[in-house]
């Protein structure tokens, strides 16, 4: 199963995450399948490549709690509804 999650880059005291589609049975800084956005939680800064996301969403990929909140804030599950009614 796939999943997509945070996973932490930066240095110490200053993270920055990067969202990421990632098998569950990784580790949080293990191979990821693709690069989706980035997260900068001090700046509260997001990018999001929503044609990836939405790839991964269809296809049944499930985000974590903080990249749903974070993805729900970008308003990309909109644009998933609205492809679904296409």
């Amino acid at each position: 199963m796939v999943k997509l999650r945070l996973k932490r880059c930066g240095r110490k005291q200053r993270a920055i995450y990067r969202i990421v589609a990632i098998d569950i049975r990784s580790r949080r800084e293990g191979r990821d399948l693709r690069k989706v956005g980035f997260y900068d939680p001090i700046k509260n800064k997001t990018y999001s490549n929503v044609p990836s996301i939405l790839y991964f969403l269809e296809k049944g990929a499930q985000p974590t709690v903080t990249v749903h909140d974070i993805s729900k804030k970008a308003e990309i599950f909109k644009e998933l509804r609205i492809n679904q009614t296409k």
